[in-house]
């Protein structure tokens, strides 16, 4: 598969944006099985080897799971403050479980848990989220593995269909639509702010 034109713009847009952490912090919308809308911020990790699907991890117990279950669209909102750029990726998301048949997301699943810190592991292990708020004692769990995810770790997958790239800068402000095709082509457009 080839990389999509979009990759390099997303990829200067991280190099220049570096210095800050909290640059690869997302909000992923979705909508809930209700057909209300959810929104949270989560944290990009980067892509799946030789794809141009974007890496995220998320807990079974939490809400997204079902409501990625209901409806498997799902859109990015990134925002870049030292280039000032934003970029909306609509796609289709899945959700690699401990389950996961496919062996090749398995083990992407399971590279993701080994490259995460352990404060980071130990959150799988913490009270289910969402539910009324638990004892001290159930935040404070041993240290899950660091080789085996814990059955609740997800990898969170969205593979891209458009993105929306507006850098917020000049005047007018520039403006570029990417979408992908039915036969996998993309089709880039400049489109007016």
């Amino acid at each position: 598969m080839s990389l999509a034109p979009w990759r390099p713009t997303i990829a200067r847009a991280l190099h220049r944006n570096r210095s800050l952490p909290h640059a690869r912090y997302v909000q992923l919308a979705t909508v809930r099985a209700d057909g209300k809308p959810a929104n949270r911020t989560i944290v990009f990790r980067g892509f799946l080897d030789n794809t141009n699907q974007l890496k995220f991890i998320t807990d079974s117990r939490s809400e997204k799971p079902e409501q990625i279950e209901h409806s498997h669209w799902g859109e990015v909102c990134w925002y870049f403050p030292n280039t000032r750029e934003q970029f909306r990726l609509t796609g289709v998301l899945k959700l690699i479980g401990e389950t996961e048949p496919d062996d090749r997301l398995r083990k992407a699943r399971q590279h993701m848990w080994q490259t995460l810190s352990d404060p980071s592991r130990l959150q799988f292990a913490w009270a289910d989220p969402g539910k009324p708020k638990a004892a001290p004692e159930a935040f404070f769990p041993p240290l899950p593995s660091q080789v085996e995810p814990l059955p609740n770790f997800c990898l969170l997958l969205l593979d891209p269909v458009r993105v929306d790239h507006l850098e917020l800068r000049g005047d007018p402000q520039n403006r570029e639509l990417y979408d992908r095709r039915d036969d996998g082509k993309w089709h880039t457009q400049q489109i007016n702010p």
